[in-house]
């Protein structure tokens, strides 16, 4: 099959929160919402199900279990038993489960800065203690993991690290070194690890993904791996997430957690999830590189055409980190300068953290003429800053 990602839909007459947040004359490339349609084959699984007419509770099949259970030995060769498996209704809500299974109140929780804001957040959500590691960014703006930083940021009340590999918003794929710099300090301090991989599909330039867990025995015992087919298929909107937790008692301890917190996974939801994942991988593969296209025209673009403003290549997602610090903005405030002047929406680097101000995060997951008049947009809006 053929897929046309160049072609534009008009998504404002729909219920879509990107495109209906801000004014009919607002380009959105903000969230993480793709503008193109998900796979052929996700839309017909799911038009089947609808056709039953029944959206009654679900009666948990082991289809999820043992497909995501093939996938990560396919391609991460990464072998876990179907049971590993804990069906969720989304990583962020994975990612607190965890937290509540594995932590208590005055505990530390160390996170990676600029990261994405429910990261930012999820300290707060069960009392505990924010510990903050910096991500290094070089002279070409690429980040990169300090060891020996990171090693000192875990502190005597860290018993938690929340690991965003690959990085949203840096667009970082963690080397091998990095990961098994920051697993070997986790290990020596007795540091549980809470994995978010939602990205992990959508690696750039042929890279692969290494999951954390995958390290060692060791290091996957003492793991929570949260994966999504929202961000790769395009279906945040259908809530369906997993957690991988070989070791037995963990799993028992986030089911603990789990039972009366959160709703079962969304019944389309799960429909999506099976189809994407069985049968999505030919959309998938045409789609990555339309993205490196993109990433690339970025790259060449933006500093091209908006004096001041650079960023890195983006070794996975379909976000830009763009630096705006030197393009003498009004006031220092991008996000702000380029809705009201460009009428362009884009995410605001303050809410990522520290190190976020001065920057903007962009979605070049949408057709190539939205992003060449997003540019369009804001050089014009530098023009007559």
């Amino acid at each position: 099959m053929t897929f046309d990602f160049d072609r534009v839909f008009d998504r404002r007459t729909s219920d879509s929160n990107k495109w209906r947040k801000y004014p009919a004359d607002v380009l959105p490339l903000w969230v993480a919402d793709m503008d193109f349609p998900s796979p052929p084959a996700v839309v017909q699984a799911l038009r089947a199900r609808v056709e039953q007419g029944f959206f009654g509770y679900l009666m948990e099949k082991p289809e999820l279990h043992e497909v995501v259970a093939e996938r990560v030995a396919k391609r991460y060769d990464w072998r876990v038993s179907p049971d590993a498996i804990v069906p969720l209704p989304g990583v962020i809500a994975g990612f607190n489960l965890a937290l509540r299974a594995l932590t208590s109140p005055g505990d530390g929780l160390l996170v990676q800065t600029p990261v994405y804001p429910p990261i930012l957040r999820a300290a707060g959500n069960h009392g505990l203690t924010r510990d903050e590691h910096a991500l290094t960014r070089g002279a070409g703006g690429r980040y990169t993991v300090d060891l020996d930083t990171f090693a000192r940021a875990l502190r005597e009340r860290t018993r938690a690290f929340l690991l965003c590999n690959p990085h949203n918003p840096v667009g970082r794929v963690f080397e091998r070194a990095e990961l098994e710099g920051m697993a070997a300090a986790c290990a020596r301090r007795d540091v549980w690890i809470i994995a978010d991989e939602i990205h992990s599909d959508l690696l750039l330039d042929g890279r692969r993904h290494l999951p954390i867990a995958t390290l060692s025995p060791e290091i996957e015992a003492r793991t929570v791996t949260l994966m999504a087919p929202s961000k790769t298929f395009n279906l945040p909107g259908l809530k369906c997430a997993v957690a991988i937790v070989p070791n037995a008692a963990v799993r028992e301890r986030l089911a603990a957690a789990v039972t009366d917190l959160v709703p079962k996974i969304n019944v389309l939801g799960h429909v999506a999830a099976v189809a994407a994942y069985r049968e999505g991988d030919a959309w998938l593969q045409a789609l990555l590189p339309y993205l490196e296209a993109n990433r690339d025209f970025l790259v060449t673009e933006v500093p091209r055409r908006l004096p001041g403003m650079t960023l890195a290549a983006a070794e996975a997602t379909y976000l830009a980190w763009l630096d705006c610090r030197e393009a003498r903005i009004p006031g220092g405030d991008p996000f702000t300068f380029f809705l009201d002047r460009a009428k362009v929406a884009l995410n605001d680097g303050r809410l990522f953290g520290p190190g976020g101000d001065g920057f903007v995060r962009l979605n070049f997951g949408a057709p190539r003429a939205l992003l060449t008049e997003g540019l369009e947009r804001m050089a014009r809006a530098l023009a007559v800053r």
